[in-house]
C-alpha cells in the first residue's frame, strides 16, 4: 500500500535506493560484528543509525501536509554515507586503533550536512508564497548548522555523564574535553562556512559557464 499518492512524492533515482540499502546492511553487519566483540553499546549505536537512515522515509509517512514533506532526498543520501562512514570507519577506528584524524574529517562533513539541510529547510518553511534571497537564506542555514553542531556537543556531554562513554575524553582533572569540544565545534564550522559559500555563489549562477559570443 503507497504511502500517499505517488505524484507527492519527489521520486528518488534508483542510485540512491542502493546508496541508502548499502549504508544500512553495512550498519547492521557492523553492529553484529561489534555485539560479538563484547561491544553492546556500538550494537545498540547500529540500531539506532539504522533507524536515522529512515528518516525521509519517516517525513513521508508522517509528514502530513507539512513542509517537512519536501525535503530532497539527496540530503537523506547525504546523512545515510555521514552515519555509515561514522560509524563504521570513525568509530571502529576510534574503538580498535589510535588513528585519530578521522574526527576531523567527520566533523567538517558534519558541518556541511548541516548547513545543506538548513539550507534547503529554510526557503520550505518559509513557504512559496514568501521568496528568500539566496545570500539570506546562506547566512541563516549557517547559524542553524551551528546550533545542530552544538546540539551534537550537548548529546555527547550527556552521554558522557549519564553512560560514563568519553565522546568528549572528558576529565574532571583535565581541559582535555573543552579542547577537544571547542575543535569540534571549530571543524564543524569550517565546514558549514565553506558550504554556505558554495551553495551561495550556486544559488546565484556565479558556477555557470559564460557563453562566448
Amino acid at each position: 500500500m503507497s504511502i500517499r499518492n505517488s505524484n507527492s512524492i519527489p521520486q528518488k533515482p534508483k542510485a540512491h535506493t542502493y546508496i541508502w540499502f548499502f549504508c544500512r546492511f553495512a550498519l547492521l553487519v557492523w553492529g553484529i560484528i561489534e555485539f560479538l566483540l563484547g561491544n553492546t553499546t556500538q550494537f545498540l549505536q547500529s540500531l539506532f543509525a539504522i533507524a536515522f537512515t529512515h528518516l525521509w522515509d519517516m517525513f513521508q509517512m508522517w509528514g502530513g501536509k507539512s513542509f517537512i514533506t519536501k525535503v530532497p532526498y539527496y540530503l537523506q543520501t547525504e546523512l545515510n554515507i555521514f552515519i555509515c562512514v561514522g560509524c563504521v570507519i570513525g568509530t571502529s577506528l576510534n574503538l580498535h586503533t589510535d588513528f585519530e584524524s578521522m574526527d576531523v574529517i567527520l566533523h567538517l562533513f558534519a558541518g556541511v550536512l548541516s548547513q545543506s539541510f538548513m539550507f534547503e529547510l529554510i526557503p520550505l518553511v518559509n513557504g512559496k508564497n514568501r521568496e528568500t534571497g539566496p545570500a539570506m537564506q546562506a547566512m541563516f542555514s549557517f547559524t542553524g548548522a551551528i546550533a545542530i553542531l552544538v546540539g551534537w556537543e550537548i548529546y555527547e556531554f550527556t552521554m558522557d555523564r549519564l553512560y560514563g562513554m568519553m565522546m568528549q575524553r572528558s576529565d574532571i582533572f583535565t581541559e582535555v574535553g573543552i579542547v577537544d569540544t571547542m575543535w569540534d565545534l571549530i571543524n564543524g564550522a569550517a565546514g558549514a562556512l565553506a558550504s554556505m559559500f558554495i551553495l551561495a555563489f550556486a544559488r546565484n549562477g556565479k558556477f555557470k559557464r559564460r557563453s562566448h559570443k
